[in-house]
């Protein structure tokens, strides 16, 4: 419920617009004189003030400084009677929002109020999307067929609905971010900020400013007011990836917002409320962390209410080609202008590598190949193996069990399928010069993609 501090001298006047602003929606504190104002700015903060200009112990203007001094954004509306139109006119020079003459007609009063509410959002936001990746926003795609990753997926979706902490655990480079995400866009948060903080990459003096915000004057070089992550993401959703990385002091704070739902500005003289879902991730053994003294045992279980573990790419089975064939089409449209696809021989090479940096290395591995690839295919070269890789039929993941001329059997198998398919990209996929580049028939190279499945 947006909070309004309404500042008029007159008890009359003050009660009617304190039960107009009320029976809106809005919550409203009350101020008497320029004085109890400022004390009240001081004290806790508000999301737009109300003023009269001219009133007992100081001014409307008084009250419009000390207002910008705590907090640059908070929109200040300035009322005046006829006849000081100049002073409101001048309250506007020095930062007010708007002004609204006496005798105040109420659907005007609420008109500024929410359109000032409504800039306050639009800031917030545009904020939150200079420091997130935007283009990305929206709920995530989870690929995979193996049972170790329908398994994480269906647990997500059960956590979600709720409110609890969520851990995620697994290595790097498993999508820990986008089961996050889903654990958002999933949640009845989902209209709401979703903020990711990386906790490794905030160095260890700014981290609670980073999560908590600070008050103006708090240290120096603090001109004015900042809102920490928590405070963005009211009613959303906040991600603390890398979280075995915070330090002690910071984990003691954090088990804090947690617990008690508010935060603490540097600074701050009071509690600020906060209504966010934390969802955490880790790449570490917390609890042996816990057991080293490097990591508090209270914020652990706090954290481990739903713990969900991301299994590796290696341990994901045929989930690897899936992935690869998803990122060549992707990646293959936004820098080669189509579809890139994948040779036999690196499909068997995907298979066989053991992808220590999971889902983002064959991402990276599949973008480094549209860079770099001649041909229409994606070959092993292109995503990284070395000739010496390459030389080792087990090392791409080639079978050669059975006899020689089995396992030959399978090599021509693959060696045909591969040219007739690089023939046809290379030729547009008209047949007939395909044909002729292979030195076949077009009938034999029908019968060859009929029986290959091209």
């Amino acid at each position: 419920m947006p909070d309004v501090l309404l500042v008029e001298d007159k008890e009359s006047l003050r009660r009617v617009l304190r039960l107009t602003l009320e029976h809106a929606g809005y919550s409203v504190t009350e101020a008497a004189d320029a004085r109890e104002a400022v004390n009240e700015i001081g004290r806790v903060p508000h999301k737009i003030v109300l003023t009269d200009l001219r009133m007992p112990n100081g001014s409307g203007i008084d009250v419009l400084r000390a207002a910008k001094n705590a907090d640059s954004d908070v929109p200040v509306i300035v009322m005046t009677a006829y006849g000081s139109i100049d002073e409101a006119v001048q309250a506007m020079k020095d930062g007010a929002h708007d002004f609204l003459q006496k005798p105040v007609d109420s659907n005007h009063l609420l008109l500024l109020v929410e359109r000032a509410l409504e800039q306050g959002r639009l800031r917030t936001e545009n904020l939150l999307l200079r420091e997130e990746w935007s283009k990305r926003y929206g709920f995530p795609r989870i690929l995979g067929e193996s049972e170790a990753i329908k398994r994480a997926v269906a647990e997500t979706q059960r956590v979600a609905q709720t409110d609890a902490t969520v851990l995620l655990l697994g290595e790097s480079g498993t999508g820990k971010e986008l089961f996050a995400r889903a654990v958002h866009h999933l949640s009845n948060r989902r209209d709401k900020p979703f903020v990711a903080i990386n906790c490794a990459a905030i160095p260890e003096t700014l981290i609670e400013n980073e999560l908590f915000g600070h008050e103006r004057g708090a240290f120096t070089g603090a001109g004015e007011r900042r809102l920490g992550k928590f405070e963005l993401a009211s009613g959303g959703t906040v991600f603390l990836d890398e979280i075995g990385e915070l330090p002690l002091l910071a984990q003691g704070k954090l088990l804090r917002v947690i617990e008690e739902k508010s935060v603490d500005r540097i600074g701050g003289k009071a509690p600020i409320p906060v209504d966010v879902r934390v969802v955490a991730a880790t790449n570490k053994d917390l609890r042996a962390a816990v057991d080293r003294g490097e990591f508090r045992g209270d914020l652990f279980f706090r954290l481990a209410v739903f713990p969900i573990d991301i299994p590796p790419l290696r341990d994901r089975g045929d989930d690897v080609v899936l992935l690869a064939r998803h990122f060549a089409a992707q990646l293959g449209k936004e820098l080669r202008g189509r579809e890139a696809a994948l040779s036999e021989m690196s499909i068997s090479a995907l298979r066989a590598h053991r992808w220590p940096g999971n889902v983002r290395e064959l991402e990276n591995s599949i973008e480094r190949a549209c860079i770099l690839a001649d041909g229409a295919s994606l070959e092993p070269r292109d995503l990284g193996f070395t000739n010496e890789q390459l030389s080792d039929p087990k090392a791409v993941g080639f079978d050669i069990s059975g006899t020689l001329g089995e396992a030959t059997e399978r090599a021509v198998t693959m060696v045909e399928r591969q040219k007739i398919a690089d023939a046809l990209a290379a030729n547009d996929d008209n047949k007939t010069r395909a044909a002729e580049s292979l030195g076949v028939s077009y009938k034999t190279l029908l019968i060859k993609i009929k029986e290959y499945g091209l």
